[in-house]
């Protein structure tokens, strides 16, 4: 633990040293949440409804951090550290060289856990939101989410052969991702044909699995979600285990 903690200490200090992930993971979703409120207010999300506009994007502008930090961050860090030798010299230390994965794994959810604190405690302060969910159902299915992007990250970054291999990757995965999966533009506004393509993109059952459930959404609507980010996240660990290259 004490071994951990210290890595944990001394790679958090990189990786905000780079300014990277404390931008795309933490400040860019609370700019985009600032945005929607001052356009749109307590403004309804449509005629009728019982939230706002705003209650209704808060789940994926939660999953924007967790997108951003399993899928862009996490396989450049990793296919960095096998390219310079690092995941190989581990292998002959004490340490074991999973350690540094689960390091990394750490930091990147914590980043997801600050931006998920800061957007709810800024919607709830400044824009009056109020959440409709039940916590266990939400948490349980962020949880999700998170291991369903982090196990993309990581096959990513496992298979690729080098660094920037790995950043066409995640860079083809990643952006799509967060223009076309509802994470900005809004999924129920989306023309039919988009809506399809987006369909495809692993990000958009990810946010409506939260959407659902930070809206008290019944059962049903979340089911098909929960099913493909499981499916996912099963598939993406099968080939991180079976295909990961520590040097």
């Amino acid at each position: 633990m004490k071994t951990f903690k210290t890595m944990l200490k001394t790679e958090l200090k990189l990786s905000l040293r780079g300014l990277d992930m404390f931008i795309f993971a933490i400040c860019l979703p609370l700019v985009v949440l600032v945005i929607l409120g001052i356009l749109y207010g307590d403004r309804p999300a449509y005629e009728g409804a019982d939230h706002t506009f705003l209650e209704q994007s808060f789940g994926a502008l939660a999953a924007i951090s967790i997108c951003a930090g399993g899928v862009m961050g996490l396989p450049l860090v990793v296919s960095d550290y096998r390219g310079k030798g690092i995941l190989k010299r581990y292998q002959v230390t004490p340490v074991d060289p999973s350690m540094i994965l689960l390091v990394q794994v750490t930091i990147y959810t914590l980043y997801a856990v600050v931006s998920l604190l800061l957007l709810y405690f800024a919607a709830v302060l400044f824009f009056g939101c109020q959440f409709h969910g039940t916590l266990p159902v939400f948490f349980g299915g962020y949880l999700l989410m998170v291991v369903s992007m982090f196990s993309i990250g990581m096959m990513v970054g496992g298979v690729a052969p080098n660094t920037k291999a790995a950043g066409v990757m995640a860079s083809i995965l990643y952006f799509p991702m967060l223009i076309f999966s509802g994470a900005t533009l809004p999924y129920e506004v989306m023309p039919a044909s988009l809506q399809k393509i987006a369909d495809i993109l692993p990000l958009t059952h990810g946010i409506k699995l939260l959407k659902a459930a930070s809206l008290g959404s019944s059962a049903d609507d979340m089911l098909i979600p929960l099913i493909i980010m499981s499916v996912i996240a099963l598939f993406c660990i099968s080939i991180s285990l079976k295909c990961f290259k520590w040097e």
